[in-house]
């Protein structure tokens, strides 16, 4: 097996070789305008053959002796009896990339970045994030001997500022949202150097993340009907459609299934752009916080990618995101943060006007260890403390 890689640009078709400092067309970003999201986002293209029992790693523009140890992918995909039960529907599945060794599928696009940064000497990688992709960064980044510089929004859930710190990642807050932190260390890694791993802005980003569709034809044996997942800047879904594109590039699937994006209320830039044809600056406002976004930085080859393989998106409130949270903890026995649990808050909204036997597929992003308060309320925490059994209110 010998596969070739190249970049091309998602908007004009040009391609480019891989190299260290490329991230956008240089002719098509020059036309962005303020407050709209990335223009000439690349994205990774390959050609050649493959041997019957490749892996998802086989089919990324890196060599495996780059990648560090860490066990990332190959995450469970299964069906709870319990949860298929309690919607009537057969056809459920969940893919759980919260069980990454960070806790969220961000470490997929993070393992490629820091191949790609050893294997080219740089030791140093710059991020901006919500929190996933800077706890991820960090922690493959350490597993990696790389030192990472992380620009985090001062809303940041602290759970995933502490695991960065953890890991050793130098954070940087900025003072107002996650559009200023990406600003931030653009203007950094400009100035002072290393990888920028921004999600869009480095295509390797998107490439990482397609993996987890790989795995997902590969668990099910068989291309799914849908696939639910929760969308911020829009990077995940590209990332999903890329490995069901290259699946059906090679010949493996017969057709790219349908991915339903969901989205916040509070953040749905993407949503509102697929129904008037551009994007329009919003402040986001939602429980959600790894999909809460102003401006989608990924947003035109997301709407291109929905476009053009009959994707849609949806909208659910936090309100649902909350309770989707809870139910996927009390019946399925799997703790999601709120934004990766709104994929499945997605679902419950469609699932009425689907036939019981199609085959959807849940992804969850993150773990609801990231933000414990978001969590706790739709709770009622214990206040009161009791010193015998004789206390306690026990029915009989």
């Amino acid at each position: 097996m010998k596969l070739s890689f190249d970049y091309a640009c998602s908007e004009c078709g040009q391609s480019f070789e891989i190299k260290v400092g490329l991230m956008l067309c240089p002719d098509c970003s020059a036309r962005k305008k303020q407050e709209e999201p990335l223009r000439g986002v690349l994205e990774v293209r390959f050609q050649g053959e493959v041997r019957d029992n490749f892996g998802p790693l086989d089919l990324l523009p890196v060599e495996r002796e780059y990648f560090p140890d860490l066990p990332v992918g190959n995450t469970p995909l299964w069906s709870s009896g319990r949860l298929c039960e309690a919607n009537r529907f057969p056809g459920l599945y969940i893919k759980d990339d919260g069980l990454n060794p960070t806790g969220s599928l961000k470490d997929r696009a993070s393992m490629l970045v820091a191949a790609f940064a050893r294997k080219h000497g740089i030791g140093e990688v710059v991020v901006a994030s919500t929190g996933n992709a800077g706890s991820s960064m960090s922690g493959v980044g350490a597993a990696a001997g790389l030192q990472v510089k992380l620009f985090l929004p001062k809303t940041a859930p602290p759970a995933k500022m502490v695991q960065s710190l953890q890991y050793g990642a130098e954070v940087i807050l900025a003072e107002k949202n996650y559009d200023q932190a990406f600003s931030l260390s653009l203007e950094y890694s400009d100035l002072y150097g290393g990888l920028n791993r921004n999600t869009a802005f480095n295509p390797l980003t998107i490439e990482g993340k397609k993996t987890v569709s790989i795995e997902i034809w590969q668990q099910l044996r068989k291309c799914p009907d849908r696939v639910y997942v929760s969308v911020g800047d829009g990077v995940i879904l590209s990332g999903v459609y890329k490995g069901f594109r290259d699946l059906h590039q090679l010949g493996l699937i017969s057709r790219v299934p349908v991915i339903v994006g969901v989205q916040a209320e509070g953040s749905d830039a993407i949503t509102r752009a697929l129904k008037t044809g551009k994007f329009e600056a919003k402040p986001s406002l939602t429980v959600a916080d790894s999909i809460s976004v102003d401006i989608p930085s990924n947003g035109y080859l997301a709407l291109k990618n929905l476009k053009n393989y009959r994707g849609c998106c949806v909208t659910v409130s936090d309100e649902t995101i909350l309770e989707a949270q809870k139910e996927l903890s009390s019946i399925a026995g799997v703790f999601a943060e709120p934004a990766s649990a709104a994929a499945y808050a997605g679902f419950l909204k469609e699932k009425i006007g689907l036939d019981p036997e199609t085959v959807c597929v849940i992804l969850l992003t993150g773990n609801g260890l990231k933000d414990v308060n978001a969590a706790s309320r739709k709770l009622k925490i214990p206040e009161h403390t009791v010193n015998s059994l004789d206390e306690l209110k026990l029915s009989t």
